[in-house]
Formats: C-alpha cells, structure tokens, sequence
C-alpha cells in the first residue's frame, strides 16, 4: 500500500520525505483510529465527569463565596445592632445612675430637713420644759421665801403682835406671793 501512495506521487517532496522517515499509511491509519476511539472514551468516561464534578465544584465555590458574602454582611449587621445596643444600654445606665443620684440627693435634703425639725422640736422641747422646771423652781422659791418672810416676821412680830395679827399678816403674804 505504501507503494501506492508513493507511486501516485513520485517526484513530490512530501512522499520523498515520508520515505526517508518510514512513515507507513497503514500504521499512520490504525493510529488515527486508535487515536479516535481514545479520544472518544476519554470524552465520554474522563471529560464529561470531570467537566460535571468541575461544574460542581464551581457552584460549590460560587455558593461558598455568596455565603461567606451573606455572613459577611449578616455579621457587620449583628455588629451595628450590637454596638447600637450598647450605645443604648450605655445611654439607659447614665440616666438611671443620674436619676439615683437626683433622688439621693432628694432624700439627703428630706433627711437634713427632718433633721432640722426633729432638732427644733428638740430645742422646743427643752425650752418648754427648762420654762416648766424654772416655773416650778420659782414656786418652790416663792414658798420658800414666804415661808422664810413669815417665820422671820412672826419671830420679829410676835414679841409685838397678838396671835390674830400674826395670822392676818401671813395670810397676807401668802396672797402676795401667791400672786
């Protein structure tokens, strides 16, 4: 068969060089079907899977990056709540500390004003009854003294002044100093 290839082209350069290098027609032709069929089965049982499972894997990698996206934004959401919740939580805990102080600093001013009062009733208190013991003392005085009036009166008057002069005068000084 070679022969007749190159008997149909001889002179041609292209047949010349074919003969110099051995190329044989029929081994090229069993080559190139064998080299088909190959081809096939590898398209068929190696190229479609391995096309498919890289089709797969680059969904796979198309929802991984659209999920880490979606976390991504998700997360810097979360974080904007969070620190707006702090923000708050922060905004809530100096009004109530500042409302704690307001009302402590109202229950100071009660607590000096009642003691204030309780003070003044104290005062008042004592005054009364220092004003009760001096009025009692006064009296207790007072008789003493009349007491006293009288027996030095009836020890000077009674060398002088009969018994129903006495009791006149003290009577007398009784009313007085009862006055």
């Amino acid at each position: 068969m070679t022969s007749f290839f190159f008997a149909a082209a001889e002179g041609n350069p292209a047949v010349e060089l074919a003969e110099r290098f051995g190329w044989e027609p029929r081994l090229f032709i069993s080559q190139v079907v064998l080299f088909v069929i190959v081809a096939g089965v590898l398209a068929k049982f190696a190229y479609k899977p391995l096309l498919a499972m890289l089709e797969q894997r680059k969904r796979q990698i198309e929802e991984g990056i659209e999920n880490a996206e979606k976390t991504r934004k998700e997360l810097a959401n979360a974080q904007a709540k969070s620190q707006e919740i702090l923000t708050n939580a922060g905004l809530q805990a100096n009004k109530v500390v500042e409302e704690a102080r307001a009302a402590a600093a109202v229950e100071r001013e009660k607590a000096r004003q009642q003691a204030v009062t309780d003070a003044q009733d104290i005062i008042a208190k004592a005054r009364a009854a220092s004003e009760s013991e001096l009025n009692r003392l006064k009296g207790e005085l007072r008789r003493e003294f009349g007491r006293l009036v009288v027996d030095a009166s009836t020890r000077v008057t009674s060398k002088i002044l009969t018994d129903a002069d006495r009791n006149r005068l003290a009577e007398e000084a009784t009313r007085e100093l009862a006055a």
